[in-house]
Formats: structure tokens, sequence, C-alpha cells
């Protein structure tokens, strides 16, 4: 039985915004490398004509086909950036031209599903595309979104909302955590986090975690901590003290701190936290697992010791945050 063959049509115009258009051919290229087999995955760029585009940061962009040769395709996902302008006072403004509009319109005939990066969401709303539909975009634009399409229900705070076979992104980096979430629904949650790993991305955010408040995971520029964190994550549930982490490193408890205080920026204790808090916010996002449960197994104790941690870290409890951030929620 032979590969299924997913074209992916990305929509060029000046002044398109460069990553939305580079991001995802990346991550469906790691597909490619990261998989035994071929994906089918075939990403082509596609514009009105086949004159180099020139992008918002000057790069210049060569399309591979017409909209109206797309058009005669059959499309399996439409990718739709966006572009914006800034004003003297730094007011962003989002920008849709009608020639894009109406072939996007078209070219959503022939798509299985439609994909919008940061605000290209706002040339699917002009298209027709998202009435109904409960949609993101980034926040700067949200709500210039909302008032120009009152049918549309704009959520400013995820990275990313799938609609039925309608997907919005949020900032133009969400284009990567879009990208995956279409792999994990094409190729299933394995793939898509080996690619995500390839990409330096310490998880793959599910769609519920917004756009704000992003904790980054801190890059350690060492074997010997990169070892030690490895050691922690999986130990997590366990009591973890500074002096079993020292001689797991065979180094000195004051010579461990300086060390994670120099890479990480944090203490050995303000790392454990960090991580048993992301490990819990995992929990709490993809799993039915009581406070208790999820306390006992992220090595906080008691739901007390959580409930305080989650307060500190995120500023929110974890009934809230799962309330919020549940992966199927949306």
């Amino acid at each position: 039985m032979g590969t299924v063959e997913r074209l992916i049509v990305i929509v060029l115009f000046d002044g398109v915004d460069l990553l939305d258009v580079t991001g995802p051919p990346e991550v469906f290229s790691l597909v490619q490398r990261e998989t035994s087999g071929a994906t089918g995955y075939r990403v082509v760029l596609a514009a009105e004509t086949l004159d180099p585009v020139t992008t918002s940061a000057g790069v210049r962009v060569l399309p591979d086909i017409t909209f109206r040769e797309a058009s005669t395709r059959s499309i399996d996902t439409l990718l739709v950036p966006g572009s914006v302008d800034v004003d003297s006072d730094r007011r962003v403004r989002a920008l849709t031209d009608p020639t894009v509009v109406g072939w996007v319109k078209t070219l959503a005939t022939r798509t299985r599903r439609v994909t919008s990066v940061c605000v290209g969401a706002h040339i699917l709303a002009a298209a027709g595309l998202l009435d109904g539909k409960r949609v993101t975009t980034h926040w700067s634009t949200a709500q210039q979104l909302a008032a120009e399409h009152p049918a549309v229900e704009v959520d400013a705070d995820p990275i990313f909302i799938r609609d039925g076979d309608v997907w919005t992104g949020a900032g133009i980096s969400a284009c990567l955590d879009l990208s995956l979430a279409l792999v994990a629904d094409d190729l299933g949650e394995t793939t898509a986090l080996r690619v995500a790993r390839q990409l330096v991305m310490y998880l793959k955010r599910p769609s519920g975690q917004s756009q704000f408040s992003v904790p980054l995971e801190p890059v350690s520029l060492t074997r010997r901590v990169e070892d030690v964190r490895h050691y922690i994550a999986r130990n997590i549930g366990q009591r973890l003290t500074l002096a079993d982490i020292a001689a797991y490193a065979h180094v000195g408890e004051r010579q461990l701190a300086r060390v994670f205080k120099a890479e990480l920026g944090m203490t050995p204790a303000a790392y454990i936290e960090s991580a048993r808090v992301e490990r819990a916010r995992n929990q709490l996002e993809t799993t039915d697992a009581t406070l208790d449960r999820i306390a006992s197994t992220c090595g906080f104790g008691t739901t007390d010791t959580l409930i305080r941690a989650f307060r500190r870290k995120l500023d929110t409890t974890p009934t809230e945050y799962r309330r919020r951030f549940r992966a199927d929620a949306g």
C-alpha cells in the first residue's frame, strides 16, 4: 500500500512574514528525517505569479506554483501566513489583499484542512472561512479581528486552536507548535515529539497553552549538568536532596549550586521545583489523574505543596490550569 500524499500549499504574497513561510516546511522536513518511511508530505509555495515574493524581512522567496495551478490540485493542507503594517505610533494592523483573499477562498474548496499562522487568520476571516468558528491570532491584532468579523469567536490567549477542519495559530513562532500539532494529527504524538526534540523545543505545547507567560526550559552548557537534569527527570517523584544530586554528579554541594547558578540561572532546588511543575502541567493537560496522584508522582508529596508551587510559578491553581489548558478542551 503506497504512502498517502499530503500536499501542503503555503500562500505567498508581498510583505508576508518570513518565518510564517519558512517555519512549517522545516517541521515537515524533519518528519521525513525522523521517520523510517516516506511521510507523503510535499510542501509547495503558491503565489499569484511565479515572480519572486519579497517578505517583510526583505528576503525574496520563489513560488513553486501559481494560485491558478494550485486550484487544480487536491490539497491536503492550505497554510495561510499573514502580514502587518506598523504605524509611527507602533500600532500594529493586519493587512489583507483582496486578490489573495479571493484565491484563498477558492483554494479552500480543494482542501482537507485550512490553517493560518499568526495574522493569517485575518485573511481566512475575510474569505468567510472563520464564521461561527473559535479562532486565535496574534494578540496584537485580536481586537481588530473581532471588530471586523463579529461572526468569528476570537480567543487571543491560546497558541493555536482547532475548530473542526480549521486550525488557527497565534504568534509567529507558534507556527512550529501548529505544524507539530498537524503532524501529531496525521502521524501520532510520538512522531511529533521526536520532531519537537530536533527543534530543541522542550515539549510540544498543547493547543490550550497560553501565548502569554509561556515558561522556557533553560539550556545547559555542559554534559555534566545535562546528565544531572536527566537524573532529576528520572527521579522526579522521589525525595531529591542537594546531597543526593551532588553525589550523583561527583561534586560537592557548593560546587553543584555554583554550576547550576552559572548555567541555568537558578539553584538546584528551584530547578527541581520547576521540573516538578512542568511534569505536573503535562499530567494536568493530558490525564484525568487526581491532584493527590499528581502531587505524589511529581514529587510534591502533598496537594497543598503542589498548589503552592503552581501559585508561585504560574500564578494559578492546578485545577484552574487543567480547566483552561486541558489538551482536549478545544
